[in-house]
């Protein structure tokens, strides 16, 4: 179980602009199971990106604490930082061959994989790599992630892991991610791209201005609001709505006689966003 108890994290005050307000978050707590894979969404600029920062350990904040298993995430044990992969938006990886690269990192993660980690590359069709620097963004992610749910690690954070993919890679994508969740694992997949995560989560963060909008299992969704497309004659109950090519996309309560509909990631998006939900 990762806690977030409490805390606070401030940006470096802007040098033109001093007063500016720079905190990102203030006494903010979170709890995040295990076998759950979380779709983190929210505004550009939110601190989506320092939130998986701050439970990998990689930023400290000013006060209250990050428990990954009740250790103290900032501490660095050893044990501690083995149960965590994090997989960054902007990354680079060394000119060296992908054999090597394997034998340099694999010792940090006792309970490395070869056999997942070559399954994921063969999804992906990738081959041998003499030279990981001079391969392609799209190229690199795939072995960056091969890599990390190879390493089995507990907690698997991602930022933004789709962009730079092609349609193809991403369906891939997703793909790999369910056949490698595991019942002691948590993923949380940080993305703006809501479409390529709509079929794996199955639980929702929303991240916005210094609290969290939302956070709520896709279950609990689906069991509470009903997603369809409308005529214009049939809003009646409707919490939310937008156009679309379809006709009117709404979101409505659902009454116990109503058959749950699929999550539509994108409207709950936008409907919790506009302070519908």
């Amino acid at each position: 179980m990762i806690q977030v108890n409490k805390i606070s994290y401030n940006y470096p005050r802007h040098k033109y602009n001093p007063t500016k307000d720079s905190s990102i978050f203030w006494n903010f707590s979170l709890t995040l199971e295990e076998n759950k894979i979380y779709g983190l969404l929210g505004k550009n600029g939110v601190g989506k990106s320092t939130l998986l920062y701050l439970l990998a350990g990689l930023n400290r904040p000013s006060k209250g604490k990050v428990l990954i298993d009740d250790d103290v995430v900032t501490d660095h044990l050893p044990l501690t930082m083995s149960k965590i992969f994090i997989v960054t938006e902007e990354f680079e990886l060394p000119n060296m061959s992908l054999q090597k690269y394997v034998k340099l990192y694999r010792p940090f993660y006792p309970d490395f994989s070869d056999e997942i980690f070559s399954k994921c590359l063969n999804d992906f069709e990738i081959g041998d790599i003499s030279d990981l620097g001079a391969i392609s963004m799209g190229t690199k992610k795939k072995v960056y992630m091969s890599f990390a749910l190879a390493t089995n690690a507990k907690y698997l954070l991602m930022d933004e892991p789709t962009n730079g993919l092609d349609i193809e890679s991403k369906s891939l994508f997703r793909k790999v991610i369910a056949q490698n969740m595991t019942d002691d694992r948590t993923m949380i997949i940080s993305t703006h791209q809501v479409h390529d995560v709509e079929n794996i989560i199955d639980h929702v963060l929303i991240l916005g201005n210094k609290k969290m909008l939302m956070d709520k299992s896709i279950a609990d969704i689906a069991a509470e609001y009903v997603f369809e497309h409308r005529a214009d004659d049939q809003m009646g109950g409707v919490i939310y709505s937008e156009n679309s090519l379809q006709g009117t996309s709404v979101i409505a309560r659902r009454t116990p006689r109503r058959t749950e509909t699929p999550v539509n990631l994108e409207l709950l998006y936008n409907a919790v966003n506009n302070g519908k939900l």
